[in-house]
Parts: C-alpha cells; structure tokens; sequence
C-alpha cells in the first residue's frame, strides 16, 4: 500500500466516506456492458448454481439450476446462459471500421464488455470457460452445440482481464478501488456491498455506518460466487429438496433471487459512479487492444480453431509472460500520466518528479555514442521539491510529450538536470515546442508507456530440448473433453 493510498483510507476513516485516489476514470465502461452475477454450489468448484445476467438494467434474466449435482441440469444451464450471451458477444462482429496502418486492416468497430461484481466472479467465469470449451455436440454426454462456444468465448474474456488495463471483463470492486480508498480493508473492499456503502452512503449515514448495515447477509447477500453458509442451510437445502419432491423448480427459483437482487442493483449503482468520471486519455487506445484481440478470436472460431489447450507450450507462456508484463509496465505509466492523482504516488516514492524549468540549453550539439557526426542534445534544468530517487544516466519519460526519451544528467540539491535525445524534428536545432521553455511547469517518470522490449524468444518450431522441443500440434482430445467440473 502506497503513502498516498494509506493516507486517503486514514482520510476516509476520519470523514466517514470514501477518498478519491484518482481524478478521471482509468477502466472503458461499454454503452451496453452485460453484467453476469454467477453463484455456485458450496464445495462444488464449477457447479454453476444459478446467475443473474444481462445488458438492461431494468430487466435482468435469471437463470438456475435446481439440482446443482445434476450434470444435465448443469449444462441446460450453461445452454440458457448461451442464449443470452452469444447473441450480445457475436453481435459486435456485424460492424467493423479500416484501421489505418502500415498494413491498413479491419477491426470491429467495438467489442463486449462483462461486469462482474468482484475477483471471484472473473476466477469462475475462467472456471466455466475451462469446464465447457472442450464439451462435444456428440459422443458421450453431449452438450447443446452452444455450450462449447460459449465456453471458448469464457476463455477469452477470462484471459484478457490478466492484461492490465484490459476492459473486456471487468471487476467492479476492483474498478471501484481505482477510483477511491475506502476506510475498510482491501480484503473487505472485496464486498461489493460494504465498498458502495463507504463510496456513496445512504442519505443520514456516514461510510462506517452504511457498510456496518452492509454486512448483514439478510439485507445484503453475498455478491457471489459463493452463497452465504446461513442461506444455505436454512433456506437453499430446503428448496432443493422441495424441487426433488415436487418437481418444480419455483422455491429454487424464488430463494435464488432473493440472493441475487440485490447485488443486480448494486452493480448498476457502481457503473452510474464510474460513468461520472471524465474518461482517462489512454482508455480508447487500450479498448482497441480489447477490439483488436476480439477481431482475432472472432476469426479464429469462424475458421474452426481448437479450444485453448489446458497448458501453454514453452516458447507461448514466455511470450504470454513477457506480454503480461509488458502490458502492467504500459498500464502503470499510462495511468500516472493521465492522472495527476495517481502520479504524486510515484512523485512521493521518488520515481518521478515536477518543477519548473529554470534554464534551457536548446543549442548544445554533441556527438552520441556510436555516432559520427554532432547531434541536437539540449539541456534542461529543473527545480523540484519532490524527492528524487534517480540516478544519472536514467531514462526519462515526459507528461507533455510520453514518446520523447531523455536521460537525468545531474542532480544537485533542488536542481535536477536532464538531456533531450530525441523527439525533436529533422533539422540541425530543436523544432519550436520539442524543448520545455524557461518557467513552464513539467513532470518527468522513469515509467515507461511504451512497455519496454520484448525479450528475444525462439520460435515454437525452435523450442530447445531443455524445455520439451517443438511442442506437437494442439490437437483436443477425449481426456481433455472429460475435464471434470470439480
């Protein structure tokens, strides 16, 4: 926990409500998301026991399976849930828009978008994907043919929501603590309800009153995926057992709903306090990523692509790890310079720094390593109060201007100076505005938004003997279509 955010909880506690630790809102949020509050059965690691999902908040759908332990019901449930979701996700594919590049190409013109309440709500919704993608149309225990796509389609949007910054699926808890310090712990920020209350209390309440309320299963039930222990003892056994003896699945259906009600409403109260932030300046660019990936996996289940194999090859989890990294290191920069908020956190641990500039050497030509002839390489001498934690020689990043690299040069009391490489025109001096002038106020991080380099990794064909050799084709089998649900 950073000084920042430890002072705005210490801050909300002595107020009574939430602090802000950002000031624009750094997650995409879709015009039509589909919120999915899935529950699961106690003890039972992917026994979807029932949801509540869709894309109107007026009108969710509820879906439930009255015997949990049923497979058949288990996977008609699955092919209900199909029915709702295929529909909204393969219908952003319909539109698409020329992206204009070296190699101009065709990206849907916009992607789906999940909200789910909290980090267990992603982890299940892997879990189905995982548990689904490998079933068969035919054969032993065959499935609904929507089943396995659906499951495919699970996969996809459980891996784009380990990127950071990605926005296909999204946790609300973990949306929310972007944008406010609660006065709770972050393991209880992990309740929706508890989180909400200290954001945004009831009127004549404060944030510990209203999340004291909060806890209370009866007012406020769990927002899943698991039940509260009480409910299911005293309430869901009963209607199970009801179901078994009358065939009806009403009593399941209406204690179920009791459950997930509540938390329907409180989603759509935590999308109406994040739309009323302004939306960061590197959002769009970061959901194109999210519509660039969509566009790819569209066509690759329209040419018939496997299902995501259980385990990663060597070469592919590197590359996916060097890509997950990259990724965080991208998010983290983007978000502080998008967010004065976000960047004194790096200000006050020393990785970044603002002043004013107090002298510009915008003539100095030097000859680069491994250069042959001088080159524009300005100086720029910042005064700063910040406390800075760099040494000379390091990498610099801009605010005003994210892709100019420059370097520190020397540090000396409040005065930092540092050198401009690059980023400013062709000519033989600095292009008007490249160079920060005398008495403008700058900030510069050792955050890097381009994400760094990949490292260079072989190819799958090239995999080394000491990590298995180039790995067969993928190629889904009867062991993997039998993967059990628990």
């Amino acid at each position: 926990m950073s000084v920042i955010s430890s002072y705005a909880r210490a801050l909300a506690v002595q107020t009574g409500r939430a602090q802000p630790v950002a000031t624009v809102r750094h997650v995409h949020l879709s015009a039509t998301p589909m919120v999915f509050i899935p529950l699961k059965l106690a003890g039972e690691a992917a026994a979807p026991l029932a949801a509540l999902v869709g894309t109107d908040p007026a009108n969710p759908r509820l879906l439930v399976v009255p015997q949990p332990r049923n497979r058949d019901l288990r996977f008609a449930f699955m092919a209900e849930l199909a029915d709702v979701m295929l529909p909204y996700i393969e219908g952003f594919a319909a539109v698409t828009e020329t992206v204009e590049a070296k190699t101009p190409y065709e990206r849907s013109s916009d992607a789906p978008q999940l909200l789910v309440p909290n980090r267990g709500g992603v982890a299940f919704t892997k879990l189905l994907g995982r548990s689904t993608r490998f079933r068969r149309a035919d054969g032993p225990y065959p499935v609904h043919p929507s089943v396995p796509v659906l499951g495919q389609w699970l996969t996809f949007l459980a891996e784009r929501a380990e990127y950071a910054g990605s926005s296909a699926l999204v946790a609300l808890t973990e949306a929310l603590a972007l944008h406010w310090a609660t006065g709770q712990s972050p393991m209880e920020d992990a309740n929706l309800a508890t989180q909400l209350a200290w954001i945004a209390p009831p009127e004549g309440q404060n944030g510990p009153e209203a999340a004291l309320a909060a806890e209370d299963p009866l007012t406020s039930p769990p927002a899943g995926p698991e039940t509260h222990p009480d409910f299911d003892g005293q309430v869901l056994d009963h209607a199970i057992r009801a179901y078994e003896s009358s065939g009806s699945p009403a009593q399941v259906r209406e204690a179920l709903r009791t459950q997930l009600e509540p938390t329907w409403a409180l989603m759509w109260q935590a999308v109406r306090l994040l739309r009323g932030l302004p939306e960061a300046a590197t959002v769009d660019a970061r959901w194109a990523k999210d519509r660039d990936q969509f566009t790819r996996e569209t066509a690759r289940l329209a040419d018939g692509g496997f299902p995501r194999g259980r385990v990663d090859g060597a070469v592919s989890a590197a590359i996916r790890l060097a890509d997950l990294e990259s990724a965080l290191q991208t998010y983290e920069a983007q978000r502080a310079f998008d967010d004065p908020l976000v960047m004194t956190e790096h200000r006050v641990a020393g990785k970044a720094f603002s002043g004013e500039v107090v002298a510009v050497d915008a003539t100095r030509r030097i000859v680069p390593p491994g250069k042959t002839r001088p080159a524009p390489r300005p100086l720029v001498t910042i005064r700063t109060s910040d406390p800075v934690r760099l040494s000379p020689g390091k990498r610099l990043f801009s605010s005003r201007n994210r892709k100019q690299k420059t370097e520190i040069v020397s540090i000396a009391g409040d005065l930092v100076v540092i050198q401009i490489n690059d980023q400013m025109g062709r000519g033989s001096t600095p292009a008007p505005g490249s160079v920060p002038e005398v008495g403008e106020i700058v900030c510069y991080a050792e955050l890097d938004p381009g994400g760094g380099q990949r490292p260079r990794l072989p190819s799958g064909e090239d995999t080394p003997w000491t990590h298995g050799g180039p790995p067969a084709p993928y190629v889904p089998t009867d062991e993997d279509a039998q993967e059990a649900w628990s």
